[in-house]
């Protein structure tokens, strides 16, 4: 039946207009679909992940003051003089931990920082340990840098330290693992007196790996003389496989102020502000020195963690000149901030005169990691 003119349209009464505003069952279903996937998303971007996050950190003058306004570096029983310039120590922000997971969303701004580097946490913590023990850790490695860099700045002045080596270990491969036990005081080496670690490393470098050696230890209470052979280490040179507890006794009082800072990779830089302050004249001529390397207590410049982002540190607090350990060049290249030159060193004999050259202006001709 067609509508009629004039006739109006059939109704029934289970017919209900259509309400203004009312979502359709397939509309519903796709909002509730993107509201879960939302939700899902920042739940998984807050989720804790195994990683940590590297990022420049607090740059200190050892010529000036710690954070909390004393002397970084203060003598006292020797005469000391006037400094300028800066002696900077670099340092890296660790995010991530045992205690201090990071979320998705911070490595993910990590990895589009170009300061900054995203590495798993067990590259930087050891696994199983706390973070308190981490902190702990760190802690007794500053105490041991600050120890070790005084001892290297006095003997680079000639300031004799006596010094007391102590066996804390063995490499259980090494033969010494049975002839020296844990505890044992070294005295001397092939029937002549050790004094501190560069004689003892100067007499075995004197030896060829294998050769006999005998080694005069002090042990409860006793001197004695034992026999045992070199080895060779990873780095070619000759060694007795022990591990060694040095022991100083400094002839006056050297103490570093520094707070909330661990690790030992502020050694050459404790150790050169050091020299600057018990040397008369200055240094560094006033230039904006900073840099970077364990120091053990022959002078040995060591390698550290986190370069890359205290050459960023460095450049940021004004440094024109980067003191690099040689052997974290490979990390340097290619990564240098512009105006900041780097200079590779391997001993605080050599960074000292690298110092002294550019406190003259004539840092040129400086080996950089690039040569």
């Amino acid at each position: 039946m067609t509508d009629q003119p004039g006739a109006q349209p059939e109704h029934h009464d289970d017919w209900v207009p259509p309400r203004s505003g009312l979502i359709d069952p397939r509309t519903a279903v796709m909002l509730i679909a993107c509201l879960f996937a939302v939700v899902l998303s920042a739940v998984v971007v807050l989720l804790p992940v195994k990683y940590a996050i590297l990022k420049p950190g607090p740059v200190l003058n050892t010529l000036g003051n710690s954070t909390d306004k004393k002397p970084l570096i203060s003598i006292s029983g020797h005469p000391t003089y006037e400094t300028s310039g800066t002696l900077d120590l670099t340092t890296v922000s660790v995010l991530g931990g045992p205690d201090r997971t990071v979320t998705l969303i911070q490595v993910i701004d990590g990895w589009l920082r170009r300061s900054s580097a995203v590495v798993p946490e067990e590259q930087v913590f050891t696994p199983g340990e706390t973070q308190e023990q981490s902190d702990a850790e760190n802690q007794a490695e500053m105490t041991s840098s600050q120890e070790s860099a005084t001892a290297a700045a006095l003997w680079a002045l000639g300031i004799d330290v006596p010094t007391t080596l102590t066996v804390a270990g063995t490499d259980p491969s090494a033969p010494a693992a049975d002839a020296l036990k844990k505890d044992d005081v070294i005295l001397g080496l092939n029937g002549k007196n050790v004094g501190d670690l560069a004689e003892l490393r100067t007499m075995l470098a004197a030896t060829g790996p294998g050769d006999d050696v005998t080694v005069k230890v002090r042990r409860d209470g006793k001197a004695r003389a034992v026999t045992t052979q070199t080895v060779q280490a990873e780095d070619g040179d000759t060694v007795l496989g022990i591990y060694i507890t040095p022991d100083f006794d400094f002839p006056f009082d050297v103490k570093i102020q520094i707070e909330d800072i661990g690790g030992p990779s502020a050694g050459t830089m404790f150790a050169l502000g050091i020299i600057d302050k018990l040397t008369p004249g200055d240094l560094t001529n006033g230039k904006d020195i900073a840099g970077t390397g364990t120091m053990d207590a022959d002078g040995t410049v060591g390698p550290i963690g986190g370069i890359r982002q205290k050459l960023v540190g460095a450049r940021e607090a004004g440094a024109e000149y980067f003191l690099a350990p040689a052997d974290n060049c490979n990390e340097v290249v290619g990564h240098v901030p512009d105006g900041l030159q780097v200079v590779k060193v391997k001993t605080l004999d050599q960074a000292r005169t690298d110092v002294e050259k550019i406190a003259a202006g004539d840092a040129s001709g400086l080996a950089g990691c690039d040569s």
